[in-house]
């Protein structure tokens, strides 16, 4: 049975998915299927109650609709290229920098939200600070286990994650340079960019 992911090109969380899907060498099997997420039209509120995406229909024809549940679903189709160790302290270390990265992504998108969606006389600053402030105190965690040499030893699912949250930042808050506080990362990220699976999950330009 074909899987089909409902996603969208400017939603992080969806990217990783994409990505974790390409890594495992699974894409073949997979429909996109592209859907809104900011009108109660879109056919998404009938795949997902809580109307984001991503949602993967599986090759069993069950509905998941969060992406640590499908990329940890991704994961156990195929034991070639394991994203997240099976078992032991690794497993508990990945899944610790996946919810870390996905923080990244939660505060980033909070900010987006409240810019795109609030009238800018509405728009509350204190908010915007909190978030800055989440993400950077993230970010540093992530510098300081990279230089430690306690990340990045393999390409799994915090690395994935990492990356999407990283190239979100581009995508909407260039202007900010995360990098400056940052050089280790920027050096990987500079590195991880090159691969096929982001590069290919890349959000179009002006959206």
């Amino acid at each position: 049975m074909t899987m089909q992911l409902c996603f969208s090109a400017t939603s992080p969380y969806a990217r990783k998915v994409l990505m974790v899907a390409m890594e495992k060498g699974l894409e073949s099997e997979i429909k996109i299927t592209p859907m809104a997420t900011f009108t109660t039209e879109s056919d998404i509120w009938n795949q997902n109650p809580l109307g984001k995406v991503p949602v993967l229909s599986t090759r069993e024809g069950t509905i998941l609709c969060d992406s640590p549940i499908i990329c940890e679903y991704l994961d156990s189709l195929s034991e070639e290229t394991p994203l997240v160790p099976r078992s032991g302290e690794g497993r508990w270390q990945a899944s610790n920098f996946h919810a870390l990265a996905d923080g990244i992504m939660d505060a980033s998108i909070q900010r987006t939200v409240e810019i795109r969606q609030r009238p800018a006389d509405m728009q509350w600053e204190e908010w915007h600070t909190r978030q800055s402030l989440k993400i950077d105190k993230t970010l540093q965690v992530f510098e300081a286990a990279l230089t430690a040499g306690k990340f990045a030893k393999t390409f799994g699912i915090g690395e994935i994650t990492l990356a999407c949250a990283l190239g979100y930042l581009d995508f909407r808050y260039a202007d900010e340079n995360w990098r400056k506080d940052c050089p280790a990362l920027a050096k990987w990220f500079e590195e991880i960019s090159q691969r096929a699976s982001f590069i290919k999950t890349s959000p179009p330009e002006g959206a």
